[in-house]
């Protein structure tokens, strides 16, 4: 895994940042997470470098980069996100808490964290998706409170920065 630069960043957006890194690092099977903003943008990966190439891709129209990258995760989950939310609507079912994507080769986690904005998880196939749960769930208590408006702006523009700054 790349390690995302924290410089200029703020010690809640380096906290935020270290919270997910040790998701990634400490939980057995998860391949990537990403956090998605209401809206759909991707807020924080543990894969900037594949997110830059991603985005980069958009930008230049080129279809090279790697599927699964943090940009493809983050626009799954946003999807993932608005069709539950639509289905619990239609349904009368409240607010949905978090939905989970068994398949033969891996596994997909979508768990709401304030406002609007989700925790995405993409897991092998041999993890345990109860401890992945869990360990989502641990993440979102914390990582709640810290993701203010302010926050996530600033986020979004670290990304920004970063892939401008990749592309000279």
């Amino acid at each position: 895994m790349t390690a995302p630069s924290t410089f200029g960043l703020s010690s809640e957006a380096r906290n935020l940042q270290w919270l997910l890194n040790n998701l990634v690092e400490e939980v057995p099977g998860i391949v990537s997470v990403a956090v998605v903003s209401s809206d759909g943008l991707l807020l924080l990966s543990s894969d900037q470098a594949r997110n830059l190439e991603a985005r980069q891709t958009r930008e230049t129209g080129r279809t090279a980069g790697p599927r699964g990258s943090a940009a493809d995760l983050a626009t799954i989950v946003s999807g993932i996100g608005s069709l539950t939310i639509g289905a619990a609507k239609l349904m009368d079912g409240g607010a949905v808490k978090h939905t989970m994507v068994a398949m033969e080769e891996g596994s997909l986690f979508v768990m709401s964290i304030s406002d609007g904005s989700l925790l995405g998880v993409h897991g092998s196939a041999d993890c345990d998706m109860s401890v992945v749960a869990y360990h989502m769930a641990l993440f979102v208590g914390r990582a709640g409170h810290v993701l203010t408006p302010e926050l996530r702006s600033e986020l979004r523009k670290s990304l920004e920065s970063s892939s401008t700054g990749s592309e000279r």
